[in-house]
């Protein structure tokens, strides 16, 4: 089972303050329809005034881009970044409260007319905690009304998408040309060594993108806070500042921190259903890859099909990605509905 190293708010803040990590988590990780339609090129930091009601507190975890849509309008695209270690079974209701005072604000701002309309918006959770995100990604899901209710005209909805960093396999993840993908690998590591390799991958990545967004420092920072979370404290004489030097400082060391980490126990605690989480990791990371698969094929799923995928086991996934590889003509060859 992963060893969750949970990164402080304001080094993913620091991160995502970066316009090219944004484009690059978006890339490697939005529905590819919704993907299709942004001209990510050009997106824009929109200053956020949110505070919360009555306390006149900002808001810590959102970050909101302005982005050109292929049709000449803009999209707002509030990125929440979620770091608590429980998930959050309000976040639907979180969602739709950060949208409301966007709105209010876009409207106060720019004078808009009721005959302007609103620009759309897109909330994107992004999530680092060690269990698989399974809260409502719907207000509607929240609400306590019969179905067939005539009340259900009048009631709010919204819908989030969530990036569950550990919901991907390590090995899918690996394959992938994207810095935030090494990111997620550094977030969940099993041993200190996987936080050293994702290290050197980084630095091969800003090697082959030497124009890369300035976040190097912050990657020194994330791997030195990840191998001191998991008990690990480098003997170095300084921490270099460049983090090509880290990294091969901190491999000369890998292979001795990693039998004092076995020697001294430190897995202890987490054998106990590693088993089972493996078997959980795999099978969300099946149905991710099925998804994106089945999204790159027909489109947007519909509700009944992301439901099918949520709830299949290791063998349903498994054999719904062998239909879909026989070329079907629709979603309900693949699930034979």
């Amino acid at each position: 089972m992963a060893v969750h190293i949970n990164a402080s708010d304001s080094l993913y803040h620091r991160f995502f303050a970066h316009p090219e990590m944004v484009i690059d988590l978006l890339r490697g990780f939005l529905d590819p329809s919704l993907l299709a339609e942004l001209d990510l090129d050009n997106l824009r930091r929109h200053n956020t005034k949110f505070t919360a009601p009555r306390r006149g507190q900002r808001r810590r975890s959102d970050v909101v881009w302005e982005i050109p849509t292929r049709n000449g309008d803009s999209i707002f695209v509030l990125l929440i970044l979620e770091f608590q270690s429980e998930i959050d079974e309000w976040m639907a209701l979180r969602v739709d409260v950060y949208t409301g005072l966007l709105y209010q604000q876009l409207v106060n701002e720019r004078k808009l007319k009721a005959s302007d309309g609103l620009p759309p918006v897109l909330p994107i959770v992004l999530y680092n905690g060690e269990a698989r995100w399974n809260a409502a990604t719907s207000l509607r899901d929240l609400i306590r009304l019969p179905e067939g209710s005539s009340l259900w005209h009048f009631q709010p909805e919204m819908r989030y998408y969530v990036i569950d960093e550990g919901a991907y396999p390590k090995e899918l993840l690996k394959d992938l040309p994207y810095i935030t993908a090494i990111l997620f690998r550094m977030e969940h590591p099993n041993n200190p060594e996987e936080i050293v390799r994702a290290g050197e991958d980084v630095a091969v990545w800003f090697r082959n993108h030497p124009d890369g967004p300035p976040v190097k420092q912050l990657f020194v920072e994330l791997i030195m806070a990840g191998l001191e979370r998991m008990k690990v404290t480098p003997t170095l004489p300084a921490i270099p500042d460049d983090l090509q030097e880290v990294v091969i400082m901190l491999t000369a060391r890998v292979e001795q921190w990693a039998k004092d980490y076995e020697s001294k126990g430190r897995l202890a605690g987490y054998k106990d259903g590693e088993q089972r989480g493996i078997e959980r990791g795999e099978q969300q990371g099946e149905a991710k890859i099925l998804t994106r698969q089945l999204q790159r094929r027909f489109g947007s799923l519909p509700d009944w099909a992301n439901e099918k995928i949520t709830k299949a086991k290791s063998s349903e996934l498994e054999e719904w990605s062998l239909r879909l590889m026989d070329a079907p003509n629709s979603l309900e060859d693949v699930f034979s509905v």
